[in-house]
């Protein structure tokens, strides 16, 4: 048995209990236990798929036998209302569109260490003033420091699923905020960080990433690409 993620882009008029039915059927094939179901709702495709501009997105994550995965792609590709799938080993990503960044208030922390020990040195000179100003400034700047991250990790998409595309927001000289720990495919609004206006990646000399990362990267893009969740080509005369 292996973890799977599986994205369905179903037929916009379908409900969600219809999607319920059809997914339980899919679904019988594996013989394996649903751990996750996130209903994305309607979005609007990136691209058109056939003559459809709108589709129904759900992210489901699955415990299957490698060995009934092509039966159950068969009936995918036989089902008239299934417009795209996509099927991946579940890396441990969430359902919805965020990535895992990484937690960085150690280095403010020991900023505000250090100025508090300096100042508490100078204090014991003039008479111990100089320690209560050192424990505020410390006290300060740590403060300061949580709350520039509090702002960064507020920024991460809720579980209802990723914003819509809006296009690449030019080009960018390095990745800023936290280090990402797990890159989600299904996260548009940073994988669009490193694409340039004409929807290309980044080089690697551009942003200033690690090999590894940047071959996540890309393997993360062409996945939202096929999902419509990102456009292969911007269309400036739109």
């Amino acid at each position: 048995m292996r973890a799977y993620e599986i994205v369905h882009i179903l037929d916009a008029a379908l409900n969600q209990a219809a999607v319920d039915a059809k997914l339980e059927t899919f679904h019988a094939t594996l013989g394996g236990e649903i751990t996750a179901v996130d209903h994305w709702g309607v979005r609007q495709l990136a691209y058109p798929i056939g003559k459809a501009a709108t589709g129904y997105y759900v992210v489901v994550q699955v415990t299957a036998d490698p060995t009934a995965l092509p039966e159950f792609e068969r009936l995918l590709k036989l089902d008239e209302e299934t417009m795209r799938y996509l099927v991946v080993l579940n890396e441990g990503q969430p359902t919805s569109g965020a990535s895992i960044l990484a937690d960085r208030p150690a280095p403010a922390a020991e900023e505000s260490e250090d100025d508090e020990e300096e100042v508490e040195g100078e204090g014991d000179d003039d008479g111990g003033d100089g320690e209560d100003d050192g424990a505020g400034e410390g006290e300060g700047d740590h403060g300061e420091g949580d709350d520039t991250d509090d702002e960064v990790t507020e920024d991460v998409p809720p579980s209802s699923g990723p914003p819509p595309f809006t296009g690449a927001r030019g080009r960018r000289r390095r990745h800023e905020g936290p280090p990402i720990v797990l890159l989600n495919y299904k996260d548009v609004a940073t994988l669009s960080r490193f694409l340039t206006e004409q929807g290309k990646i980044l080089p690697k000399r551009t942003t200033k990433v690690t090999a590894r990362f940047q071959r996540q990267l890309g393997t993360a893009v062409k996945r939202a690409r096929h999902l419509a969740l990102l456009p292969y080509i911007r269309d400036h005369g739109a």
